[in-house]
């Protein structure tokens, strides 16, 4: 079986938003709370100024996996890390090593532009955790995590001065 990981490219809007809707059936979301289109990931991963960034892992010439990351800036780096948003590879494409593929890429990547920094968020209950800890990653324990969405943004704009 042959394997590699490339660069995302517009014609690959419609493959990303499936393996999204993918990784969110892994991670037990209902198919509704998975919002992206193909004109989403066009108008924000490949406009004028990209969001974000996607490498495609592929399996004897299918795309089976993505890795979604975006520049982040770390005022104590004083430069931009890479935050990486979402790591998927479909079930039936695991153990070719391409989870591993995907990040050893986005590593290269993070050496290339000089980037100190690789964060992500994973669940509690994911076993990739420990493949991640193999990697070299470690849990932030001290670190929460906090968000905010919907009527309580809302609710906190309401109050906010004008920015001027």
């Amino acid at each position: 079986m042959s394997t590699r990981v490339r660069h995302a490219t517009p014609e690959d809007a419609a493959t990303i938003v499936r393996l999204v809707r993918a990784l969110a059936e892994f991670e037990r979301e209902p198919p509704e709370s998975v919002r992206l289109t193909e004109a989403d990931v066009l108008r924000d991963g490949f406009g004028d100024q990209p969001l974000f960034e996607v490498l495609i892992a592929e399996l004897d010439g299918a795309a089976v996996g993505f890795a979604l990351f975006f520049p982040r800036y770390s005022t104590w780096e004083g430069r931009a890390s890479l935050h990486l948003e979402d790591l998927f590879v479909d079930e039936a494409a695991r153990g070719h090593g391409l989870g591993r593929m995907l990040l050893a890429a986005l590593a290269r990547l993070a050496v290339e532009r000089g980037a100190p920094r690789i964060d992500l968020s994973v669940l509690d209950w994911n076993p990739a955790r420990e493949f991640y800890h193999r990697l070299g990653m470690a849990h932030m324990e001290q670190w929460l995590p906090y968000r905010m969405s919907g009527e309580a943004i809302e609710r906190l704009a309401d109050g906010a001065p004008a920015i001027g």
